[in-house]
C-alpha cells in the first residue's frame, strides 16, 4: 500500500467510510487487531462482523494527529476521535495504534485508548447513550447481557459442562461472542476462563467441605465441577483460595 503515511490514511479512510471489509483488508490472513482497554483479539471474519456492528451505532470522525512514525517494520500514530453532530452533546476521545509489518499490511494492530468522562477505559458516550468504546454494545445491552449471564451461572451452573466455551455460552445467551467477552472483561474485570474458574472452584470449595463428600479423590471433585485436569484444578483453586484443594479440605470447618 505504499509508505507508511499512505497505509494510515487508507487505513482511517476504511475507518471513517465505515467500511469492514477495506479496515479488514489492511491485515495479512492470519493479522489481528487487538483492542488492548477491552483485551479483544479479532481477526478474519470475527473482526469484520465486529466491525459491522460497531460501524451500525458509529457517529464519528477518525483523525489523524501529528506525525506517522514507521521504522520500516512498525508504524505508529496517534488519532482523535470527533462527533460527526457537534451538537449531540457526545464526548469524542484519543488513541494511539501500533502496526507490526508483514510486507506491505499488517500483522497486528493494537488499539489504545482512553475515553474522558467514563467510569472506566472502556466506557464512550453516543447520541443514545453510554456505550463500551468500539465494542457497539450499549449500557443497557450490557446490564440485560449481564443479568443473563448471572442467570446461566448461578442457577443454571452452565460452568458444570468441561466443554463450555466462549462461542459455546455466547450462542446459549443469544448474542455474538464479543458482545460476551467484553460484557465479561468490563462487568467483571476478567477473562473468560478467569471468570468461569471462579465458579467452579466456589463450587469444588462447598464440595469439600461437605462432611459426606461422596469423591475422596481430588481429581473427582476437579471433574465434576467441570475442570479437565488436576494441574488446571491445582492452580486455579490455589489462585482463588490461597491453598491447594488437600489442604484446603483438611484446614476447613466441614459444613
Amino acid at each position: 500500500m505504499g509508505s507508511p503515511q499512505e497505509f494510515v490514511q487508507s487505513y482511517m479512510d476504511a475507518w471513517n467510510n465505515h467500511d469492514a471489509p477495506a479496515v479488514a483488508g489492511h491485515f495479512c490472513s492470519d493479522g489481528r487487531y487487538v483492542d488492548v482497554p477491552s483485551q479483544q483479539h479479532l481477526t478474519g471474519e470475527t473482526l469484520i462482523d465486529h466491525l459491522i456492528d460497531y460501524f451500525s451505532n458509529d457517529h464519528y470522525r477518525y483523525e489523524v494527529i501529528g506525525d506517522v512514525l514507521s521504522n520500516g517494520r512498525t508504524i505508529a500514530f496517534q488519532y482523535r476521535v470527533v462527533p460527526l453532530d457537534p451538537s449531540s452533546g457526545a464526548q469524542g476521545w484519543s488513541g494511539a495504534e501500533f502496526i507490526e509489518l508483514e510486507g506491505e499490511v499488517a500483522q497486528e494492530i493494537s488499539d489504545y485508548y482512553r475515553v474522558p468522562g467514563s467510569e472506566s477505559r472502556r466506557g464512550g458516550l453516543t447520541p443514545g447513550g453510554r456505550r463500551y468504546a468500539k465494542s457497539g454494545l450499549s449500557e443497557d445491552a450490557m446490564t440485560k447481557l449481564l443479568g443473563a449471564l448471572k442467570v446461566a451461572m448461578e442457577e443454571e451452573k452452565v460452568f458444570l459442562d468441561p466443554e463450555l466455551s466462549l462461542p459455546s455460552l455466547a450462542e446459549e445467551l443469544n448474542c455474538s461472542v464479543n458482545h460476551l467477552s467484553q460484557a465479561i472483561n468490563a462487568g467483571h474485570n476478567l477473562s473468560f476462563f478467569d471468570y468461569i474458574n471462579q465458579f467452579r472452584v466456589a463450587e469444588a470449595a462447598r464440595m469439600l467441605r461437605q462432611k459426606d463428600c461422596q469423591f475422596p479423590a481430588i481429581l473427582d471433585v476437579a471433574l465434576s465441577v467441570g475442570f479437565n485436569s488436576t494441574s488446571t484444578f491445582y492452580t486455579a483453586f490455589k489462585k482463588a483460595t490461597g491453598q491447594t484443594p488437600a489442604k484446603y479440605r483438611r484446614t476447613q470447618p466441614p459444613m
